[in-house]
């Protein structure tokens, strides 16, 4: 008999791979509104993160930036070009690497891309669980911060090499198993 996520009691190794993918996706889809009811961009969450990432981490690469979101190479290069059409990005050629291509903000967009990245989720994590008592959305909120701490790299750079291998030890692709592409 098949139950559904939220009729299982919860044990400590209880979370699916699966479930975890839906997880990912609600946080997304939470962060958005977040950022969205702030007056942040109405631009899929894709390009939040990448246009975030070339906030932090200017004149980087496309390989670079996929390497921290973890989105793949070729989406981020997407992302770019259309970020570039609409006058977010600039690029430009790597002068020590003619065959990379550097991402910077356009003059402008820095300013509400720390805006809208620093806003904070507690009004539209509170909608997405139905107006929690306060205690129950301040625990969430702490337990969902130390997560997202825990899983952030200490440097900025490639995704740790731990999280670029199978269950099994083989690698997967992860940095360095990217092609460069230029946008």
């Amino acid at each position: 008999m098949d139950t559904s996520p939220r009729d299982r009691p919860a044990g400590p190794a209880d979370l699916t791979a699966g479930e975890l993918i839906m997880l990912g996706r609600q946080l997304t889809r939470i962060g958005t509104e977040a950022m969205r009811g702030q007056g942040g961009s109405q631009a899929p969450a894709g390009q939040g993160m990448v246009a975030a990432d070339v906030f932090a981490h200017p004149a980087t690469s496309v390989g670079e930036i996929a390497d921290r979101t973890g989105l793949r190479q070729g989406y981020v290069s997407e992302t770019v070009a259309r970020l570039r059409e609409r006058g977010v990005v600039e690029t430009s050629t790597d002068p020590a690497d003619g065959r990379r291509t550097l991402v910077r903000l356009a003059p402008g967009h820095p300013a509400a891309v720390a805006r809208a990245a620093a806003t904070g989720i507690t009004q539209a994590l509170a909608r997405a669980l139905g107006d929690p008592d306060p205690g129950t959305l301040a625990q969430i909120t702490a337990t969902l911060t130390a997560l997202a701490r825990s899983l952030q790299p200490a440097e900025p750079g490639p995704v740790p090499r731990a999280l670029t291998r199978s269950p099994d030890g083989q690698d997967r692709e992860g940095p360095g198993a990217r092609e460069k592409e230029n946008p």
